[in-house]
């Protein structure tokens, strides 16, 4: 009969350790839940407001000429590709390359920032938090919009891509602008949505973040959503080259997209999620109490 040399108190020790490593293991799998996410995503905020307008104004800058790859990729593409029905997905897919060099790269888009600076203001609830939210607003749409217009006007008026480009640019952008004023409203409301929905998961995501984020804004182009800084290039290179005049691009862009997806971003996601997590930060409040 063999005799187990080990004491009864090193095996409860060793016991101790195999279950802490398992359940090290266990949380290092384990996805991170709602409450999680929401406090990445509201200190993210809590950051991006305390920086100076300077700051804000150059990366905001950044992020709405970056975002030129969005009609630059997917023109180059329709310029080559012939004109078949697959074309349109993967002409599509080119749109992703703006957004993934902005995200990436932690440069300042305005429909991030539907979700971001948006935690901080529910969790305090304060008129001083509104009004931090109010200026990165101010100062990040701005920059963006400056640069999506001088980013168009180069496309428009240089001789960087070939005609056939060009042409591709065109016809991309005219479906920005297509559209009645209520349905541009109701498709940024949807761009606004996903945009936002991929803000609040990138945290969950690890190394798939490229994966997400293409995925995420792909279906933005191919759905034929309407994004504010994005679909400004479009919509601008449009006024440079003096097919559609200024008042369109204002009242059959700009206003209808800008409130779509500040609808979509802040009422879809940032207010329902807070919603799911509103219940355990209390809990947690009256246990520290």
């Amino acid at each position: 009969m063999s005799h187990d040399p080990r004491r009864p108190g090193e095996e409860k020790s060793q016991r101790a350790q195999t279950r802490e490593r398992d359940d090290a293991q266990v949380e290092k799998a384990h996805r991170p839940d709602a409450l999680i996410l929401h406090e990445i995503i509201r200190r993210e905020g809590e950051e991006e407001m305390r920086r100076t307008a300077l700051a804000l104004s150059l990366s905001g800058f950044s992020a709405g000429l970056t975002m030129g790859f969005s009609l630059i990729v997917p023109g180059v593409l329709k310029g080559h590709l012939p004109h078949e029905p697959w074309a349109d997905l993967i002409v599509s897919m080119g749109y992703s390359i703006g957004f993934l060099i902005v995200v990436l790269g932690r440069q300042q888009l305005f429909t991030e920032n539907t979700v971001t600076p948006i935690l901080p203001l529910l969790t305090e609830r304060t008129f001083g938090a509104f009004l931090r939210v109010v200026r990165l607003w101010s100062i990040v749409l701005v920059a963006n919009i400056v640069a999506t217009i001088v980013i168009a006007s180069v496309l428009a008026h240089t001789d960087a891509f070939k005609p056939e480009v060009r042409e591709a640019f065109a016809e991309i952008s005219r479906h920005t602008i297509e559209d009645p004023f209520w349905t541009t409203v109701i498709k940024a409301v949807f761009a606004g949505w996903l945009i936002a929905l991929m803000v609040w998961i990138l945290p969950a995501t690890g190394s798939a973040a490229p994966f997400i984020i293409i995925l995420m804004t792909w279906l933005v182009s191919m759905c034929g959503l309407a994004h504010i800084v994005a679909g400004s290039v479009d919509a601008y290179y449009l006024v440079a080259t003096g097919e559609i005049d200024l008042a369109k691009y204002v009242t059959g862009f700009f206003v209808p997209t800008l409130l779509g997806n500040v609808v979509g971003g802040v009422t879809l996601v940032s207010v329902l999620n807070f919603g799911q997590v509103a219940p355990d930060m209390e809990g947690q409040d009256r246990v520290g109490v």
